[in-house]
């Protein structure tokens, strides 16, 4: 799935938020967009979202406008916000099932997307757990477990390892990436941490509401003389 952003721009009151933000993603991909706390990144995945509407731009997905096509749009997303969203008092399967029937899926779909999807993420044998008794790690998992039920074309995920461990981070990053290569899923992975973007990824470099770069990590890091990303990120951004 093909997501197109167009002079994207937002504000809040007097306070530009996004600038004529504008980027392609490519279908299949893992995409990084890259950016300190306070770049626009949430703003920008709320727009995306429709959790805000558009105030400038245009979002095209499969060519489809965000804007006068939202509801066949957004049957294509699948998203994982930074703040949890999973009911803590409901087992694993509940939480699931309650996702799956706001997407008019039926209960014996449910039950068979869900188990699907917890096998993957080594996490059948706590489907009956309550929530609460999961760590965080295992709690993102339900949470992209939950986002993938309806079979989006697109997931987006909004500093999806904020409060993991180093070890839970990387087990995380490691298994959307394998959703890429495996069932061609395009994913926008949002965050501020260096060491879960690689060279070889596709990378857009968001600062103070600005697209600053997009494109192949080494290529920028090339572009910009830089030894490498991390030193990239900070020559663009002050951050690091």
């Amino acid at each position: 799935m093909t997501i197109e952003a167009s002079n994207l721009s937002f504000r809040y009151g007097d306070k530009p938020v996004l600038r004529e933000v504008s980027f392609v993603l490519t279908s299949g991909r893992f995409h990084a967009l890259l950016g300190p706390n306070g770049a626009g990144k949430s703003t920008l995945f709320g727009l995306l979202t429709r959790l805000l509407a558009l105030q400038q731009g245009e979002l095209l997905l499969a060519g489809q406008s965000l804007k006068k096509q939202p509801a066949e749009a957004m049957r294509q997303i699948g998203v994982v916000f930074q703040q949890n969203a999973l009911d803590l008092d409901l087992t694993v399967r509940q939480n699931l099932q309650y996702h799956a029937a706001l997407h008019g899926l039926s209960r014996k779909q449910a039950r068979v997307r869900g188990d699907r999807e917890l096998e993957r993420f080594s996490l059948l044998d706590r489907a009956n757990d309550a929530v609460r008794q999961l760590n965080g790690g295992h709690r993102r998992r339900v949470e992209i477990a939950r986002a993938l039920l309806h079979e989006p074309s697109l997931l987006l995920l909004d500093e999806p390892t904020a409060g993991l461990d180093a070890a839970s981070r990387k087990a995380l990053n490691k298994h959307v990436r394998t959703l890429c290569e495996e069932d061609g899923l395009t994913v926008l992975w949002a965050t501020h941490l260096i060491e879960e973007v690689r060279e070889d990824d596709r990378v857009l470099v968001l600062h103070q509401g600005q697209l600053l770069a997009d494109g192949n990590g080494q290529a920028i890091c090339e572009a910009e003389g830089t030894r490498d990303l991390a030193e990239t990120f900070h020559s663009l951004t002050g951050a690091g």
